[in-house]
Order: structure tokens, then C-alpha cells, then sequence
């Protein structure tokens, strides 16, 4: 796109900025006090994360680079750059304040993300995605889906029976829903009638790949729990915590846990830090809505394992009640707590 428009001198540090598309890649290079030495654009293949490297590299020292979309778009190139040992901060979102004055376009996206790291506004160190974590991800995504897959299919069964004919909706609408599935599995199509064959062939397609679906889920399982219990054997033996919310709390740490430096830093990841909403004689804290959302369910889950079967769990929620918080004001406060203890185990042990 461009040259180096102001050549450092050779003991200046600089700071890169990088804004990633499917395409291309855009990046700047910045000094210290904010001055743009340059702006350039690269393909996103191997050819082109190389040259965008040498770029950022053939100039003069480089501190850090500050890029956007490590969990997407730049998950290669990030690679890319760790490998050659440069130092990266992930960039969550461009500064919205500067984009309304300034304009958007990827050279200016760049030079934000670099700006981003000048101002200490962006410190996050990006996810290495090259290790054990990373391999559950994929395992662990295939598993949610095809959960949720097979929920719908249950739920398309149950509305298919509110207006199918007599016959068929009396057979079936009383039925457990382990035994619905088997009977529409097996249902046939000789009906006197084109609707309500065509009904059963839904029904019987829709239970087929419910139970299609059941044993995916279940093979997946069955290498879910070997990587879990591997790579944290201690976080998978913590009361309330299954093979599916300790693979999703490892996601979330990553390959890489040192990133996460504090307690505080994990409870804001996973949204369970309360925040403050006070005002004038009014002092309270209201519900974080941030973070990781499947995170913050997995601790949720642990929460409603341990208040229905650890007596530790239930008397704390009786003592809460006791001093006039509501139930969902427990379950945060539960929530809270679980972080605090998984915290040292996710990141002693991950990876």
C-alpha cells in the first residue's frame, strides 16, 4: 500500500499495529509518542504473513504489536508472529470515539490498534491456539452444536404432534421423550392418507437424527474426557466439575494461562465480577454482563451441581438468604466464589 513514510532511526523502538480482514491484512507501524512511520498491506497466506513479519521486523526494533481478530481472521498470522517471538497484545474493538471523528478504513484501523497499545488501553495477550486447550476447542464446539441440533429436533417433534392427525397425535402425545424418539424412529408410511404419511416420515426422519445425533455426542465424549483429564486432572476432580464445563473453562484460559495474571482478571473473563452501581447514598453492585457468556454458564452449572448435592454450598446459601439477598443474587455470589477457587487450578494446570 505504502512506503515507510518516516524512517526510524535504528535505536527506536516501535510499536505495530495490525488490522485483519479474510483477504488481507493491514499494518502500520508507529513510534512510541505516536508518530506513523508507516502503512502497508499483506495477503493472508503464508507468502504474505512472512513479508508482513520482515515489514514489521526490517525497520528498526520493534516492541509490540497490538492486532485485532486473534480468534478469527488473524489466528494465523498471530501464529505466525509468536513463533518469531514477537510480542503481541490482542486488540478487542476499535476505539469508537476516534472512529466517529476520524473516519474508518483499514490503514486507520491499524494505526488504532497500535495506538491501542501507545495509550495502555489494550493489554490482553492473545491465546497461542497450538496446544491440547486448542484441540479440545474444536471437540468441544462440534459437542454444542450437535446439542443443540438435537434439542431442535425434539422441540420440531413436539410441535409436529400439535397438529398432526388423531391417530397419529394419540399414539404418541402421551409418551416419555426417550420413548417418543424410539416410536417415531420406527414409525412407517402405509397410511391410508398423504398426510399422515408424510407426517410420519417427519416424525421418523426427525428421530433418526435425534438418535444420529445422541451417539455423536457420545463418541465425542468419549474424546472430550481423555484431553480434560490429561491436561487437567485436577480441575476434572473439583466437586461439580464434568468433562463439559471443564473443557469449556480451559477454552476460555487457553494453551497459554499465564496471560490471565489475576483472580480479578478471570472473574471480569468470565463475568461474574460484580459491578459497582452506586450513586449518592444508594451503594450497590449490579450484574456483569460481560465476559466470556459459556464460561459464565459453566460456572453456573457448577453452582447448581454443588447447591443440590454439597452440604458446604447449601448452608452458605441458607446464611445468604438469611441476610435478605434474593436467589439469583446467591447464585452470583456462589459463582464469584467458584472462580476464586478454580482460578490457581486452571492456570497451574492448563496446557
Amino acid at each position: 500500500m505504502t512506503t515507510m513514510t518516516h524512517p526510524p532511526s535504528t535505536d527506536q523502538m516501535m510499536i505495530g499495529g495490525i488490522d485483519t480482514h479474510r483477504d488481507s491484512h493491514t499494518a502500520a507501524l508507529l513510534t512510541h509518542d505516536g508518530r506513523v512511520l508507516g502503512v502497508d498491506q499483506f495477503p493472508t497466506t503464508t507468502a504474505g504473513y512472512q513479508q508482513l513479519l520482515e515489514w514489521l521486523t526490517g525497520h528498526g526494533p520493534l516492541d509490540r504489536v497490538g492486532i485485532e481478530g486473534t480468534g478469527s481472521y488473524g489466528a494465523g498470522l498471530a501464529q505466525v508472529l509468536q513463533a518469531a517471538g514477537i510480542v503481541l497484545v490482542e486488540v478487542d474493538r476499535p476505539n469508537r470515539a476516534n472512529r466517529r471523528r476520524v473516519g474508518k478504513s483499514d490503514p486507520t484501523d491499524a494505526i488504532e490498534a497500535a495506538w491501542a497499545v501507545i495509550s495502555g488501553r489494550a493489554t490482553g495477550t492473545p491465546k497461542t491456539r497450538t496446544g491440547p486447550v486448542e484441540a479440545l476447542r474444536y471437540l468441544h464446539l462440534t459437542r454444542r452444536d450437535a446439542v443443540a441440533t438435537r434439542a431442535r429436533c425434539q422441540t420440531q417433534i413436539r410441535s409436529t404432534l400439535v397438529t398432526a392427525p388423531d391417530p397419529i397425535r394419540q399414539q404418541l402425545a402421551s409418551l416419555s421423550p426417550t420413548a417418543l424418539i424410539r416410536v417415531c424412529a420406527t414409525l412407517t408410511t402405509d397410511h391410508d392418507d398423504q398426510v399422515s404419511a408424510a407426517v410420519a416420515t417427519r416424525l421418523r426422519s426427525l428421530a433418526r437424527e435425534h438418535q444420529w445425533l445422541t451417539t455423536e455426542i457420545t463418541a465425542l465424549d468419549h474424546q472430550i474426557l481423555p484431553l480434560v483429564r490429561q491436561a487437567n486432572p485436577q480441575l476434572l476432580a473439583t466437586h461439580g466439575v464434568g468433562p463439559t464445563t471443564a473443557s469449556q473453562l480451559m477454552i476460555t484460559v487457553g494453551d497459554n494461562p499465564d496471560r490471565i495474571n489475576t483472580e480479578a482478571a478471570f472473574a471480569m473473563l468470565t463475568g461474574v465480577a460484580p459491578l459497582p452501581a452506586s450513586s449518592g447514598n444508594t451503594h450497590r453492585h449490579r450484574l456483569n454482563r460481560g465476559g466470556d457468556r459459556q464460561a459464565n454458564h459453566a460456572l453456573w452449572r457448577i453452582a447448581m451441581t454443588r447447591l443440590a448435592t454439597d452440604p458446604r454450598t447449601q448452608t452458605y446459601r441458607n446464611t445468604y438468604r438469611t441476610q435478605g439477598h434474593t436467589n439469583p443474587e446467591t447464585i452470583r455470589q456462589l459463582k464469584r466464589y467458584i472462580a476464586r477457587e478454580l482460578f490457581p487450578i486452571l492456570t497451574r494446570t492448563t496446557g
